[in-house]
């Protein structure tokens, strides 16, 4: 059964104010708006950082383990959202995996178009393990686009010779930037959080040109073999549900030890409201316990 809160935080999804037009420097700016006012948990502590040149902060809770380490690569569309965006969530990660985690403030287009972005995951990934943070203790995790944004660092650093982390953490990820999935229109009147039009304009703007099925703008098409443990989590009203359900059945066709989790009734990265939904803590925690067992 839902909770009692998830009618409360739809509805008020709902009735926020929408950004009209096709500017994606003012969806920009109301994101951040949106989540001034939003405490972080208690007993967390934030650093800035320079990782490998790229804008970044550690989040350390209280008791997080110095050797284990969480990278992560916000939503936003490519176009939007922070390390102030997400102060909260990976605060919340950092507590319930005991893990220190570093938010990365990747490049964003339409300054920065594809690929900025997975360059600069990359330098992330590389400054954690030089900072002497073993591959075998470290996660990537994103949402949204960070979602995708984490499947296509794992790609890539595959690809380069890298050695693997333990797992890929991925929230609600927009892994089809051509815009295939039936959920796209199946699920437009049920989610509160994502625009079909507002996708396509950010996948615009992120792809400057490219085709939309290049594999590390969209890793629905890339070859997934040798990845790492993914665990992908994502919510049954989401327009982007099509994005994840897809991505894990390639993964496993690969030889992926992939696992799906599709939550009832959740919309679009529903963790960000861990603060009042209970099955936004839940599922963060889902994701701490997935993480801890590719660790043992």
């Amino acid at each position: 059964m839902p909770s009692d809160a998830l009618k409360f935080v739809v509805d008020m999804l709902r009735n926020a104010p929408a950004v009209a037009g096709d500017d994606v420097l003012a969806m920009r700016a109301n994101m951040e708006k949106a989540v001034a006012a939003v405490p972080v948990p208690e007993g967390v502590h934030f650093t800035r950082v320079r990782a490998n040149g790229v804008p970044a902060e550690w989040t350390v809770a209280d008791g997080a383990r110095a050797d284990v380490a969480i990278v992560y690569l916000h939503g936003g569309g490519y176009v939007m959202g922070s390390l102030d965006t997400h102060r909260g969530l990976c605060a919340r990660l950092s507590q319930a995996a005991r893990a220190r985690v570093l938010s990365v403030d990747y490049r964003l287009g339409p300054e920065h178009p594809h690929p900025a972005a997975v360059d600069d995951a990359i330098a992330a990934v590389r400054f954690v393990r030089a900072s002497g943070v073993a591959p075998g203790r470290t996660a990537i995790a994103g949402d949204s686009a960070g979602g995708g944004l984490t499947l296509a660092t794992l790609v890539a650093l595959r690809d380069a010779g890298d050695p693997a982390p333990a797992a890929g953490l991925c929230i609600s990820p927009w892994t089809d930037l051509a815009m295939t999935g039936a959920s796209l229109v199946a699920k437009a009147a049920e989610d509160p959080m994502v625009r079909p039009d507002h996708l396509r304009l950010m996948a615009k703007a992120y792809l400057d040109g490219r085709d939309g099925k290049t594999p590390l703008a969209s890793p629905l098409y890339a070859d997934l073999a040798g990845l790492p443990p993914l665990l992908l989590q994502v919510g049954s009203a989401e327009v982007l549900l099509d994005d994840a359900v897809r991505v894990a059945e390639r993964a496993l066709e690969a030889g992926v030890a992939a696992e799906l989790r599709i939550w009832p009734d959740m919309f679009h990265v529903w963790h960000a409201f861990a603060q009042i939904l209970p099955e936004g803590q839940q599922a963060v925690e889902e994701m701490a316990a997935f993480f801890e067992e590719r660790l043992a």
